[in-house]
């Protein structure tokens, strides 16, 4: 046994110095700010056609206990065999997340719950495959990634009954075909400062996992689940607070509620001269809270030993070098290609939200072909989105017409909406449907002309305006909209209500 209390935690878990601490405020009656920390623990199913150590299929869905043998039940005289293509999998989550690929070892966990017929489950203790790597967030955060290693997964416990958990539940049932399923446990270091950032971060974890195919990454399928530690201190403090950890988050949206409700717990306890004990938290999303579960285990409780019928995973360099040579563009990599073709930042929301859409290469295509930068963003990630098209599906020539036509003034910004949708929705020239829908644009005198008629016939609303009421700019756009049929460039129209009024 050890006197420290911080042995054997996972880094996301322990009480240390945080250098680069970010606060978070709230409110609190003698003026003190506390600051969120929060490390988190992302466990991923991978994407392997049969379990980690035996044949058994690794699909979901299929009937309670069918994808189960004496291997993964722990049958006696049963031994395992490593799956190869788990590691390759494993490995290439190392490598997006920039961590050092190293010689590792399997353990077995012991402890005595059902959902593991053999009373442990394998998994990598002190010798992770993966370690020392970082994710950096839309916004330019970096997190710190402690270790990605491997484990088998367990099954699954559903407790029938009104609580759906096992105290006050009827009876439990187990289904075994989910144990043995290969995992990847993705533990941050306690680098994040909000929920947001969390949410953040689970988001851009997801986007990684699913573009180098090491995951489906479903989180409502229980591929992809997320243990959330979290703490607070006061701002400026030097060690961490005391944590809770809260389990099985099965979606980002539960993450984000769960850490903000948890935050708000435990500055509640301090503020009120109490302590933050450190458990292990259920969070029940109905009621939008966490509640204790057990006290938080420690290493020595689960009486880790090396896995007596596993050799050390030593991967070759070449080996890891080929695994690495087959990943694609990460979506921070893609980010930053996109935002060099159009001349914006990285951290644009409009190459964030295109990126996440898989619309990246369609934009970059456009842009090269004439369309305009801003023009090309908006569209793909308003319109384009909203039409719910492959990205693959979508005509480039005709999308890139379309951003032309409006950027050069011969369509309104209502019209390239209108056109597109038609584009989108079932193909054709952007010229010919525009021709088709009677949409010219109106000669600037001439609609300069429409807009001063308009202020004219409207003297109450234009001394408003005029008196700074910027609000019914919108109402003078309607108007000239309406008297032309649409066919007006709002733009010019609130440039010209400017000049007007002397702006």
């Amino acid at each position: 046994m050890t006197d420290d209390p911080a042995a054997g935690l996972e880094p996301s878990e322990r009480q240390a110095v945080d250098p680069e601490g970010r606060p978070s405020v709230s409110d609190d009656p003698e003026g003190r700010l506390w600051e969120t920390v929060v490390g988190l623990e992302v466990h991923c199913e991978l994407a392997t056609a049969t379990k980690l150590f035996c044949g058994c299929p690794n699909a979901f869905g299929d009937s309670p206990n069918t994808n189960v043998c004496a291997v993964c039940l722990g049958l006696p005289g049963s031994l395992p065999v490593l799956n190869r293509q788990a590691v390759e999998l494993a490995m290439s989550v190392g490598l997006a997340l920039r961590c050092e690929v190293r010689p590792s070892v399997f353990h077995r966990k012991n402890y005595f719950y059902p959902d593991m017929p053999k009373d442990y489950q394998v998994s990598q203790y002190d010798q992770p495959i993966n370690v020392g790597g970082h994710l950096d967030l839309p916004d330019g955060t970096r997190v710190g990634v402690t270790r990605a290693h491997m484990e088998e997964d367990t099954g699954k416990t559903t407790h029938v009954g009104e609580s759906g958990r096992i105290h006050g539940a009827d009876y439990s049932l187990v289904d075994y075909n989910r144990a043995g399923v290969p995992l990847v446990e993705i533990v941050s270091e306690p680098d994040i400062r909000s929920a947001d950032q969390a949410k953040a971060y689970v988001n851009e974890l997801r986007a990684i996992l699913v573009a180098i195919g090491a995951s489906d990454a479903r989180m409502e399928e229980g591929s992809l689940r997320i243990d959330a530690n979290v703490s607070v201190r006061p701002e400026g403090s030097p060690t961490f607070g005391t944590r809770a950890e809260i389990k099985n988050l099965n979606s980002v949206r539960s993450v984000g509620r769960a850490v903000d409700y948890e935050v708000k717990r435990q500055i509640g306890l301090l503020e009120a001269g109490e302590k933050v004990v450190q458990e292990t938290r259920h969070w029940n999303e109905d009621a939008g809270r966490t509640s204790s579960m057990r006290s938080k285990e420690e290493a020595n409780d689960y009486r880790y030993f090396p896995e007596p019928d596993l050799v050390p995973l030593v991967p070759s360099e070449e080996w890891r070098d080929a695994v690495e040579a087959r990943l694609p563009a990460l979506p921070a990599d893609r980010r930053r290609t996109l935002a060099a073709a159009a001349g914006v930042s990285p951290v644009d929301q409009a190459v964030v939200a295109v990126v996440a859409l898989d619309l990246d290469d369609l934009v970059v295509r456009a842009v090269v072909g004439g369309a305009d930068p801003r023009l090309a963003l908006n569209r793909a990630a308003n319109e384009v989105a909203a039409a719910h098209v492959a990205p693959g599906g979508v005509d480039v020539a005709g999308f890139t017409s379309v951003v032309q036509m409006e950027g050069d003034g011969r369509l309104t910004s209502t019209q390239a909406k209108q056109v597109l949708a038609e584009v989108l929705a079932g193909g054709g020239d952007p010229q010919n449907i525009a021709r088709a829908r009677g949409f010219e644009a109106l000669e600037a005198d001439a609609l300069l002309g429409v807009v001063d008629q308009v202020v004219a016939d409207h003297p109450t609303e234009w001394a408003r305006f005029c008196e700074g009421e910027q609000k019914l700019a919108g109402f003078f756009v309607g108007k000239v909209m309406t008297a032309t049929r649409g066919q007006a460039d709002g733009k010019v129209v609130t440039a010209r209500l400017r000049q007007l009024a002397g702006a």
